[in-house]
């Protein structure tokens, strides 16, 4: 079991260096804890998928470029997260709209080789299978 994401939870990718926040900008969603639920898919960047402050991957092409033109100084640069698939592992048991929701325990990876995480998913007392 797992415990629902809704907006608001915080999560952290290992490349960033800053936590970011989690939203739904789906304003039908039903809502646990009078917040809106997360599904898997709900992974856009900048809509779903607050940026994490600077990152460090050289797996960036801006991370890359800094880099280099700091003769291979690490120079990280803005992150914008660039999310490649849905989270998984999402509720084996419980859909919204069709689709598993998300909980604590789901990931997603950033073209940059990062990996995001929920670090706290904001519901406090629901659990879901």
């Amino acid at each position: 079991m797992g415990v629902p994401v809704t907006t608001g939870a915080q999560l952290m990718c290992n490349q960033g260096a800053a936590p970011s926040a989690f939203s739904v900008v789906d304003p039908t969603r039903p809502t646990i804890e009078n917040k809106p639920a997360g599904v898997i898919t709900d992974m856009i960047p900048g809509a779903n998928i607050a940026p994490f402050g600077m990152c460090r991957s050289l797996a960036n092409p801006a991370v890359a470029a800094a880099t280099s033109a700091a003769l291979g100084v690490l120079t990280p640069q803005p992150c914008m997260p660039v999310t490649v698939a849905p989270w998984a592992p999402g509720s084996p048991l419980v859909t919204i709209g069709g689709r598993p929701a998300l909980t604590d325990s789901s990931f997603v990876m950033c073209a940059w080789a990062g990996k995001i995480d929920v670090i706290s998913p904001v519901s406090v007392t629901t659990t879901v299978a």
